[in-house]
């Protein structure tokens, strides 16, 4: 009985001592993968801190450029807005010198045209007092504003059929301008205007002394013929038919010489 007590004590003993050893290793291991899940979890979470500071370093960095950015984005747009105003300012001025430079354009177009009528008009006041370059009768000849003014005043006046005037201009003109280029026309109308006031030999007189100063003057034949016509106004048939045989043979190709052989038939 003791003895089956005592070996039942024994191996009672046995079984505690195993399981305490048994449960002392679990504990070991237990320890030990604690320890282990520690290190582990102390490892992630200083990762996860480093992360964490780079991070928020990148963020930082990133808020810096970010600040940075706006800054000169609000430069930007303020330096925007002053080329704006500045290109308004210029667009207002180039309009403005448009304007000067079309207003002065006007006024020196103006100027011009005042000028043009200046000179015009000076030119005009200079021209009654120069010389002037006239054709008369087929030749050019230079006279006096004031001898030409004369002259087709006196022609006006034949014109109109005032013969005694005519002939009191023609007469003072020739008094006037003895030499002038108009001399043998002035002869030959106021021979003219002498014949129509029925002054027949002052006519002729008039009349010789154009052919005289001027032979060749387109205007000789028909002095001869009105010579003539003087003569056969004057009852003397015998010196127009000399006068009209001269005509012929002076200026045969003539018309006053065509008219001259009409009269010498009726003469005969």
């Amino acid at each position: 009985m003791k003895r089956s007590a005592l070996l039942a004590a024994l191996a009672a003993a046995s079984l505690f001592t195993a399981t305490a050893q048994a449960a002392l290793f679990e504990d070991d291991e237990a320890r030990r993968a604690i320890i282990e899940l520690r290190q582990r979890v102390e490892q992630q979470r200083q990762g996860l801190a480093e992360e964490l500071r780079r991070g928020n370093e990148e963020l930082r960095r990133g808020n810096e450029e970010l600040r940075r950015a706006t800054e000169e984005n609000a430069t930007l747009r303020r330096s925007l807005l002053d080329l704006q105003g500045q290109i308004e300012a210029l667009r207002s001025e180039l309009a403005r010198l448009r304007g000067a430079d079309e207003q002065l354009t006007r006024d020196l177009s103006e100027l011009q045209r005042r000028q043009r009528d200046v000179v015009t008009s000076v030119e005009e006041r200079l021209r009654k007092f120069e010389p002037a370059q006239v054709n008369v009768d087929g030749k050019d000849i230079t006279v006096e504003p004031s001898e030409q003014r004369d002259f087709e005043s006196a022609l006006a006046a034949f014109r109109k059929g005032d013969f005694v005037a005519s002939q009191v201009a023609f007469g003072e003109f020739l008094k006037r301008y003895p030499n002038s280029g108009y001399r043998p026309t002035a002869l030959f109308w106021i021979g003219n205007a002498q014949y129509a006031n029925r002054d027949y030999r002052g006519a002729i007189a008039n009349f010789r002394a154009l052919l005289q100063q001027a032979p060749d003057h387109p205007r000789a034949p028909e002095a001869v013929l009105s010579i003539a016509n003087c003569q056969i106004e004057l009852k003397d048939n015998a010196s127009a038919r000399r006068t009209l045989d001269d005509l012929v043979k002076a200026y045969p190709q003539s018309e006053a010489a065509s008219a001259a052989r009409e009269r010498l038939a009726r003469l005969r």
